[in-house]
């Protein structure tokens, strides 16, 4: 159980460093086009 809620954590980290990179990737772009 311990072992599944960890792999559940480590997925949530996973997707918040995702959003997290595509948000800087669009602050990139806008400064670009800006």
């Amino acid at each position: 159980m311990s072992k599944l809620l960890r792999n559940r954590r480590h997925v949530r980290i996973a997707s918040a460093s995702r959003v997290g990179f595509t948000l800087v990737e669009l602050l990139v772009v806008i400064a670009i086009i800006g």
